[in-house]
């Protein structure tokens, strides 16, 4: 029979005990050790402004992006935060589509369909509507995946580091549509 000694005195506990009690310890610690940031500059403390730029289509100002890190020169692999500061209004579902039209373009068809479909539904369940004036906030994290934010709050966290990395990919990959963004967005351009 498996017994732990707890402390000096004759007190013994079984190992099974001993071991539903550590895992009770761990389910108490779990929201200590494992919580996500409430806002994304928790999640980024250090975080200073890397470039920005404005989104257009037909001349028409989408958004302003705003690319943060504590590294420069821009760093990919390391945690980063994309700031998107909306001048229109857009619904949830509008910006799941593109979101994924965009990573399925940029993935030039290699990534598989129920991937897509998981995705969008990961992505239906994180976003928002937004209005002009809004901002969302997407933090990179290397190795687990991404959070999104929008002012006040986090809105999701994503562990899933393939969608993190493709989502990010559609400001930051050499096949995002605006290359130009791009640039300024990692500070490479004025």
């Amino acid at each position: 029979m498996w017994r732990t000694s707890l402390t000096k005195s004759s007190r013994t506990l079984s190992r099974p005990a001993a071991v539903a009690a550590g895992i009770m310890v761990l389910a108490l610690l779990h929201p200590l050790v494992c919580r996500s940031a409430e806002t994304w500059r928790e999640a980024l403390p250090a975080a200073q402004a890397v470039g920005s730029g404005e989104m257009t289509w037909f001349g028409l100002r989408i958004y302003r992006a705003t690319l943060w890190s504590a590294q420069r020169p821009f760093d990919a692999t390391r945690t980063f935060a994309l700031q998107l500061h909306y001048h229109v209004s857009i619904g949830k579902k509008r910006l799941v589509n593109t979101s994924i039209d965009e990573m399925a373009r940029i993935g030039k068809g290699l990534i598989a369909a129920d991937v897509l479909e998981r995705w969008r539904t990961e992505l239906n369940d994180a976003f928002v509507d937004v209005a002009a004036g809004d901002e969302l906030i997407g933090v990179y994290l290397p190795m687990q995946g991404m959070e999104l934010h929008n002012q006040q709050r986090l809105l999701a966290k994503i562990n899933d580091i393939e969608l993190a990395n493709a989502f990010f990919g559609i400001w930051l990959d050499k096949e995002t549509r605006d290359e130009a963004l791009r640039k300024r967005l990692r500070g490479e351009s004025p």
